[in-house]
C-alpha cells in the first residue's frame, strides 16, 4: 500500500505538509487510544467522530484544500482541484466536514470499531486492545485522507500554503 510521502514523489512542499499532518494525525490518534480505554458504551465513538471532524478540515488546511482555500483559487485553478478531487473520490476535501461525512468515513472500518467496543470489557488486556484499535483506526481513517489530498494537490499541481502563513494564496506549482 502507498504512503502519502510515496505520492508527493519527493516534492519537498507536500513532504512538509505531510509530516505537519501526521503529527497533527498522531496527537488525535493518541487522544482516541486513551476514550477507547473508557468502559462507557459509545464514548469512544463519540470522540472519534469529533476527533476526525476536527482533523479533517486541519489536514485539508495543511494542502490549501479547505472550501474557503478553493474559493479563493481563480475559476480555471479551482475548475482543476474540483476535477482532481472527483479523480481521487474523496467525500472529504474540499467540503464542510458534518457529522454525516465523517460517520461514513468511519464506516470503512465498522469492523475494527466494533472489536474495539467489545475489547474494551475485559479487563486491563481488553482495554489495552481497545486502545491499540482506537489509535490504528483513527491514524489508518487519516491516513487515507492524507493520501487523498497529495494526489488531489499533485493532479491539481498545486502547493500548500506556507507553514507559518496557513492562509498564504495558493500558487501554481512549477510541475508539469
Amino acid at each position: 500500500m502507498r504512503t502519502a510521502l510515496d505520492y508527493a514523489e519527493g516534492d519537498l512542499d507536500l513532504i512538509a505538509a505531510i509530516r505537519r499532518s501526521r503529527r497533527l494525525l498522531h496527537r488525535r490518534a493518541l487522544v482516541a487510544a486513551a476514550a477507547s480505554t473508557v468502559p462507557v458504551p459509545g464514548l469512544d465513538w463519540a470522540v472519534d467522530a469529533a476527533l476526525l471532524s476536527r482533523l479533517i478540515p486541519q489536514i485539508n488546511a495543511e494542502f490549501g484544500l479547505t472550501p474557503e482555500q478553493i474559493d479563493r483559487l481563480d475559476p480555471k485553478r479551482r475548475e482543476q482541484v474540483q476535477k482532481a478531487v472527483a479523480l481521487v473520490g474523496s467525500s472529504l476535501i474540499g467540503k464542510f466536514i458534518t457529522k454525516e461525512l465523517v460517520l461514513r468515513a468511519a464506516q470503512a472500518v465498522g469492523v475494527r470499531l466494533s472489536a474495539k467496543q467489545a475489547a474494551k470489557y475485559v479487563p486491563l488486556a481488553g482495554q489495552a486492545v481497545a486502545a491499540t484499535l482506537g489509535y490504528a483506526t483513527l491514524r489508518w481513517l487519516g491516513e487515507q485522507h492524507l493520501c487523498d489530498c497529495v494526489r488531489v494537490a499533485k493532479a491539481a499541481a498545486l502547493l500548500p500554503p506556507a507553514a507559518d502563513s496557513g492562509d498564504a494564496e495558493m500558487v501554481p506549482s512549477p510541475r508539469p
